[in-house]
């Protein structure tokens, strides 16, 4: 069952979106909206990436929290931070940040929350996956910044993903 209907919950969603999408529910755009549903999960199964494994769903808690913090945190320093301008203009730079972190499912969660967390900006990984190249708005000092990032973001997502 699982290979002919590999995501039934994705299918059934797709099926509601063509429908949706065309304001319509005759039979032609149920049987299509259906046709699509089914086959879309099929034929794009391979590229769909391997489940992930949280090892330590208390850390992820703990992350989420932290990284909720880090978002007012960071929106009330970048408001301050454009309202200043003139005064003291932002100190933008591009560093490169030495990862430990491997794991694709580590790797995507981390690139979240450098796209949510404002001042920081995701900018390049090494096709090895051991250098991240980030754009920060307002950078002090380098070296702090870099321990910050990997103690804060990079080692709970080691601990729960590797």
């Amino acid at each position: 069952m699982k290979r002919l209907l590999p995501a039934p919950l994705l299918s059934l969603a797709l099926w509601a979106l063509w429908l949706l999408l065309n304001l319509s529910l005759s039979v032609g755009n149920l049987l299509l909206g259906a046709l699509l549903g089914f086959l879309a999960p099929i034929m794009f199964a391979p590229l769909r990436p391997l489940p992930a494994r949280i090892r330590k769903p208390g850390v992820a808690f703990t992350l989420f929290w932290v990284v909720g913090r880090d978002v007012i945190t960071s929106n009330l320093q970048v408001a301050w931070g454009v309202l200043r301008a003139r005064q003291k203009p932002p100190r933008s730079a591009f560093i490169k940040v030495p990862l430990d972190l491997h794991d694709a499912h580590g790797l995507a969660a981390l690139s979240m929350i450098c796209t949510v967390v404002p001042g920081t900006v995701w900018s390049e990984l090494a096709l090895d996956r051991s250098v991240l190249l980030l754009h920060v708005f307002d950078l002090d000092n380098e070296a702090q910044f870099i321990e910050h990032f990997k103690t804060t973001y990079e080692r709970p997502l080691m601990e729960i993903f590797q």
